[in-house]
């Protein structure tokens, strides 16, 4: 009896963890079908209307590539050529088979590929984004976390000064004033253009380090406050005065019940901040001279460039429809409360 009693505790032990294992798995499977449920049905109503744009905005590629002028004849034979006599729900069909083999179709102005037009830009607006979320995550987590462990103090009162400032400051003020400082001033970063980073991490980081610091001040603001908040309620909560009870460490209660029960609000803001932050840079990226997705969409729309602009809302869908699912499938990692509604 004695020689088992050993074997049986490490036992139990394997069993609980594969046990937990095992449901956290199922958690997150049983999310991601969610996700899914809602999503597809989302992504099929926003692709119609996005393709109903044409018909509703009356343009065609006649207009643009004959002028005002052009007979009636030459517009139904240009027309037929884009296949736009066919009927309405026949061309969407077309299109939409071409959407989910990744062909947006072909540009009404110059004749070329829209995906690869629009990988191009994405390109470039991925690598600044991407960075100005990850500068907006470190820091928004850093100054969130520590005005609510000094909650109350002149710590707190300068944290949520400092965010309240920036979070007025609109990108463009904000990218001018980084050119004028760190750019021309300094000579720290180069003012504008873009080299990718199959040409070298290091310049590549340079002409996107200006741009996305000057994105980064409205997630900094948004994660800092959000995280404050939820940290400060989830202090107040009855688990948290239980493990203070039982003895646990600050440091154990802060990361093993309130950083996890807290960061639901932070993540949540972080699934609508990334898609905006990629396509809604028109200005930034005018002012540090970035071809990139979102001044590709603002000159597609001013040349009436349909299929441009059909393929621009299709991207961003899939931008905020992805993004939003992994930061579901996260959520249901790290907080399991929020897939039941709690």
């Amino acid at each position: 009896m004695t020689t088992t009693a050993p074997e049986v505790i490490p036992a139990r032990r394997g069993g609980v963890a594969a046990a937990r294992t095992r449901h956290a798995t199922g958690r997150v499977l049983a999310a991601l079908a969610r996700s899914v449920a809602i999503f597809v049905p989302v992504f099929l109503v926003a692709t119609f209307v996005t393709f109903a744009l044409r018909s509703l905005s009356g343009l065609s590629p006649a207009r643009i590539q004959l002028g005002e002028e052009a007979t009636p004849e030459a517009i139904h034979r240009i027309e037929a050529q884009w296949g736009l006599d066919k009927p309405f729900l026949t061309q969407y069909w077309d299109w939409f088979s071409g959407v989910l083999h990744g062909q947006l179709g072909t540009s009404w102005v110059n004749g070329a590929d829209i995906s690869t037009l629009i990988g191009l830009g994405l390109g470039v607006s991925l690598s600044v984004a991407t960075f100005a979320l990850v500068i907006g995550v470190v820091v928004g987590f850093g100054l969130g976390t520590l005005a609510a462990l000094r909650r109350t103090t002149a710590v707190d009162r300068s944290i949520t000064g400092f965010v309240t400032v920036i979070s007025v400051m609109p990108a463009f003020v904000v990218g001018i004033v980084l050119v004028a400082v760190l750019a021309v001033g300094l000579h720290l970063f180069p003012s504008a253009g873009y080299i990718p980073a199959e040409q070298g991490v290091g310049p590549w980081l340079a002409h996107i380090t200006l741009p996305a610091l000057a994105l980064s001040f409205d997630v900094i603001a948004d994660v800092a406050r959000q995280l404050r908040a939820s940290l400060i309620a989830a202090y107040e909560e009855n688990y948290v005065t239980g493990a203070v009870v039982r003895g646990l460490s600050p440091r154990r209660i802060f990361f093993g019940h309130v950083l996890r029960n807290g960061l639901g609000p932070a993540l949540a803001t972080l699934g609508q901040k990334f898609p905006a932050l990629v396509g809604a840079s028109v200005v930034t990226e005018w002012i540090f001279g970035l071809q990139g997705f979102g001044r590709f969409a603002n000159d597609s729309a001013q040349a009436g460039d349909v299929p441009a602009v059909q393929g621009v809302l299709v991207v961003s869908i899939v931008l905020v429809v992805s993004f939003n699912l992994i930061i579901n499938l996260v959520l249901a990692r790290v907080m399991p409360a929020s897939q039941r509604g709690v």
